[in-house]
Parts: structure tokens; C-alpha cells; sequence
């Protein structure tokens, strides 16, 4: 085969990641929704569509979690509580997979599974997004760092986290759009600056340690990675400029019928 045809396979990688990086940019969705689903389309395997998409997310929102912290909009402590659920639970997952499976097409079904039930989740999210905002907008936010967590909420956050964990580890999607949604309505005290940046920051660590699950069992391609790097990162920075000229009414819906349509296909897998 010539050389010419991986140069062009890599450009096209390429390409394929900076247009999920300008989308990202310009609608805020998590690339996973958005990512796995291309990659698939390429015709690589399930779970190293995932496996690289998990770890392409970590270094991508690493960004966006450094500068919410020195803005100053992280709530550390609700990042902990939900990574004292999502962290193990990605690791049991990885564990489940590893021991209980011998090769990887006797899950792959399950992943393709639960990569469907993300994406429809995540569509949906996006289409009550705005109703969930407004009730949000509703509550007093307060400026500084919520000190007093119920019992009851410290709970629930944590069930949420191991949730996460499991779903994101097996399917690549819902450390974004489903996780600013939970914590609207689990904290609708915190201001909207502060759940996008503590929903970033537990992001990070998530998919970083649900990529090094799916490394353990050899799901990463690096050369993929390397490219939807390059194309994505530039792309992300350019779609967050345009963003503001673009009404969200008008692509979080058109954004949230093709990611449920995606979702009914590989659901029904």
C-alpha cells in the first residue's frame, strides 16, 4: 500500500478532529457524543473508538478545567464527592471488563449499548437544557464555596458519580452535557460559572482514568489520538469565538436529534 494513503488517512484524522473541535467550541457538547460516534463511522473497533476518545476528551477539557480554577470556578468539594463514586467505579469497570470477559467482542454489544442509551440521554439533556436553566436561574446563587452539603446530597452525588463512572468508562459520553445538567438541579444554589467549571474539572480526571482503563486492555490508538489532537485543539478555540453569534436555540436542537438518532441505532445494536 503506498505511503501516501496513511499520510492521507492521518490528514483526514485530522481534519475529522477539527471539525468535532469547532462543533464542541461552538455548542459546548462534550466531544464524546460526538467523537466515538465519527470514529465508528471510520470503521474502527467499539472500544478503541472509545478508548481513544476517552483519553482525546481528558487532554481537551484539561484546558477548560485550568482556567475555570484560576478564575476560581470550581467547587473542589462537590468534584470530590462526585469522583469518590465516578473514579472507583471506572476502575471496576475496567476490572469487570478485564476479568470477566476474554476478549473484547464478547462486550462489545455492551458497549455499543450503552454508547446508544448515552446519546439518547445526552439529546435529551439538550433539548430540556433550557427549562432546567431557567429553573436554575430561579434560586439565589451564592458567590463563594457551598460549605454546608446534606447528608442526603453528599449521597446522591456520589450514587451519581458511580453512574458516570460506569457509563463513561463503557461508552465515552455524559461527562459533559449530562453532568452540568445533574448538578443544576442537585445544587441550584451554585452559579452557572461553577457548575460548568466543576463539572469540567471531575470531567478531567474521569476520562483521563477511563482512558488508562481502556489502555490496560489496549483499546488506544495513539497515531488517532495524535491527529484528532492537533485538528481539535486549534478548531475549539475558533468555535467558542463564533459561539456567540450563534443562537443556541438553533443548534442545541438540530445537535440533540442527530445524537438521538445516533442513540436509537446503536441501542438497538
Amino acid at each position: 500500500m503506498p505511503d501516501n494513503f496513511y499520510s492521507m488517512e492521518f490528514l483526514l484524522y485530522i481534519l475529522s478532529g477539527a471539525s468535532v473541535g469547532f462543533i464542541i467550541g461552538l455548542t459546548g457538547v462534550g466531544g464524546g457524543a460526538l467523537m466515538t460516534p465519527l470514529l465508528l463511522l471510520f470503521g474502527f473497533p467499539t472500544q478503541v473508538a472509545i478508548g481513544t476518545d476517552l483519553l482525546y476528551a481528558a487532554v481537551t477539557k484539561s484546558g477548560g478545567m485550568v482556567t475555570h480554577a484560576r478564575l476560581g470556578h470550581v467547587n473542589w468539594r462537590i468534584v470530590r464527592l462526585l469522583a469518590t463514586g465516578s473514579i472507583p467505579a471506572a476502575l471496576v469497570t475496567g476490572w469487570v471488563l478485564k476479568n470477566y470477559f476474554s476478549d473484547a467482542e464478547q462486550y462489545t454489544s455492551i458497549l455499543t449499548t450503552s454508547l446508544g442509551f448515552m446519546l439518547i440521554l445526552t439529546a435529551s439533556v439538550l433539548v430540556l437544557r433550557p427549562y432546567i436553566q431557567k429553573l436554575h436561574n430561579k434560586v439565589p446563587h451564592e458567590e463563594g464555596v457551598l460549605l454546608n452539603i446534606s447528608l442526603k446530597k453528599t449521597l446522591t452525588a456520589i450514587l451519581f458519580g458511580v453512574v458516570l463512572g460506569v457509563f463513561v468508562t463503557l461508552s465515552s459520553v455524559g461527562a459533559g452535557a449530562i453532568g452540568t445538567a445533574v448538578l443544576m438541579i442537585l445544587f441550584p444554589a451554585l452559579a452557572a460559572t461553577r457548575v460548568v467549571g466543576s463539572d469540567i474539572a471531575h470531567a478531567v480526571p474521569l476520562t483521563l482514568v477511563g482512558g488508562l482503563v481502556h489502555l490496560g486492555l489496549g483499546h488506544v490508538d495513539f497515531q488517532l489520538l495524535a491527529a484528532l489532537l492537533l485538528g481539535s485543539l486549534p478548531a475549539i478555540h475558533y468555535g467558542s469565538k463564533l459561539a456567540s453569534r450563534l443562537p443556541n436555540r438553533v443548534m442545541h436542537p438540530l445537535l440533540a436529534l442527530m445524537l438521538f438518532l445516533l442513540g436509537v441505532r446503536y441501542a438497538m445494536f
